[in-house]
């Protein structure tokens, strides 16, 4: 096909106050991305193709969203909001003439596969110029039933219309639609707004299209895959739907997880083979792990890579802008933000480091704080390879400890250690000889005199 000859329609425009929220429906997250990225990325699986955003008046945060994942994404405005119908027309002035085949799609339904679509845009032929998505509803009470007639798609009847045959019918509208160019502007002129919401629905494209004795098909997917958004309880089960498919392919790939179930992915997710996950980790956007990692449970990963045969947590929080080398150890409640963990470094209990280089081999005792946040600005601390941080040190930024030093336990670092020194910073202990014993005697008197 010729790059005119697909063209998609993706719906933004409607909105569902159900959400409850100032953010638009269509950019709330799926496994940390917007629903509507997960529909972009479907749509651009199909290959060369025009793409054009249907939005709503004063929804910049939308086209300005879409913009940054397909810039060549041409965007419509639909003034009044009037129905389905209403805004697939508002894409026509953006829709090149010639044949091929217009894919319409909504923005809330994020589960939609590319090769459903493809599926969709094949059986849309000069022969039969709809083809209408369908599905087998376990409930089919919500949805309007797609009546048949020796295989072909005769109408759409929504259920409160339905006859009491029909009402019993479990095929039902998955509300992607695909129509040939040569017919697309004529059907959706004839769409009329005689119903009780004054609305234009495309689902009447159907019956207009067979009142003109042209064909339609309708192409079957399983029914998780068109679940569409409109309130929070919905997001929650397209999200479950979601974490489901992610698992079974990090699983296929190679990856062990100890309890899929209580482990959470993102679409971006990048995991090598021979990767071992615990129980209750939070994977968020930008992780790449390579292969032989450790994960270990209660894990909070965001933003960071992590190398090959590296161990994190449990308890461990890696924040972006982390790079964590290979052979690595990062221990119970250690967090890390924008800092570089080298080959071979350990930090095993209870350390910040943020804003930083640890060098190769290096060791950082339980305790350790790189206090890298003066109120206004970030500092660095860099500590070379090979050095020996001493338990609750606290390393004043910017500071550098040179490769192979050591900081004593208890120690607050606030100038430059050389490479191969010991650098102690504390006060100095003294001891009163029978302190303790004078002290009880005297608690144990007041005591006394008081009762």
């Amino acid at each position: 096909m010729t790059h005119s000859s697909i063209q998609t329609v993706i719906l933004a425009a409607g909105k569902s106050t159900r959400m409850k929220s100032s953010l638009p429906k269509a950019l709330h997250a799926i496994a940390g991305k917007p629903m509507l990225g997960h529909v972009l990325a479907s749509v651009a699986g199909l290959g060369e193709a025009r793409h054009v955003l249907v939005v709503g008046p004063g929804m910049d945060a939308v086209s300005g969203y879409a913009r940054s994942q397909m810039p060549d994404l041409a965007i419509a405005i639909q003034e009044n909001q009037r129905g389905t119908g209403d805004a697939a027309r508002a894409a026509l002035p953006h829709i090149t003439s010639g044949q091929g085949v217009a894919l319409v799609i909504f923005g809330d339904t994020p589960l939609v596969r590319p090769e459903t679509l493809a599926e969709m845009i094949a059986a849309c032929r000069p022969e039969t110029p709809v083809a209408v998505l369908g599905f087998e509803a376990r409930d089919p009470a919500a949805y309007g039933r797609l009546v048949l007639d020796k295989g072909m798609l005769v109408k759409i009847v929504e259920r409160k219309d339905a006859t009491e045959e029909e009402a019993r019918i479990t095929l039902c509208n998955g509300g992607a639609m695909a129509v040939r160019l040569e017919q697309l502007g004529d059907l959706l002129s004839l769409l009329r707004d005689n119903n009780k919401a004054r609305e234009f629905y495309l689902t009447d494209v159907v019956a207009h299209a067979r009142a003109a004795g042209l064909a339609c098909a309708v192409v079957h997917a399983p029914e998780a895959d068109i679940q569409g958004v409109n309130s929070r309880a919905d997001l929650a089960v397209v999200e479950a739907e979601m974490q489901r498919r992610l698992r079974a392919r990090v699983m296929e790939q190679g990856v062990t997880l100890s309890d899929p179930e209580t482990v959470y992915l993102s679409t971006d997710t990048i995991i090598g083979q021979d990767v071992t996950i615990g129980q209750n980790v939070v994977i968020g956007p930008g992780v790449e792990i390579a292969s032989g990692v450790t994960i270990k449970p209660f894990c909070h990963i965001e933003g960071g890579k992590i190398a090959e045969g590296a161990q994190i947590g449990p308890y461990a929080r890696i924040r972006p802008g982390s790079e964590i080398g290979r052979e690595v150890h990062i221990g119970n409640f250690v967090e890390t933000k924008k800092a570089k963990i080298e080959d071979g470094a350990k930090i095993n209990h209870l350390s910040y480091i943020g804003d930083a280089r640890v060098g190769a081999r290096a060791n950082i005792g339980a305790g350790t704080i790189t206090c890298n946040y003066d109120g206004f600005n970030k500092h660095f601390t860099d500590i070379g390879a090979g050095a020996f941080i001493g338990s609750n040190s606290s390393l004043v930024a910017p500071v550098k400890i040179g490769d192979g030093a050591y900081t004593g336990s208890g120690s607050v670092i606030t100038k430059d250690v050389a490479p191969d020194a010991l650098a102690v910073e504390r006060s100095k202990q003294f001891e009163k000889p029978g302190w303790a014993a004078s002290f009880r005697a005297r608690f144990m008197d007041h005591k006394k005199a008081g009762e």
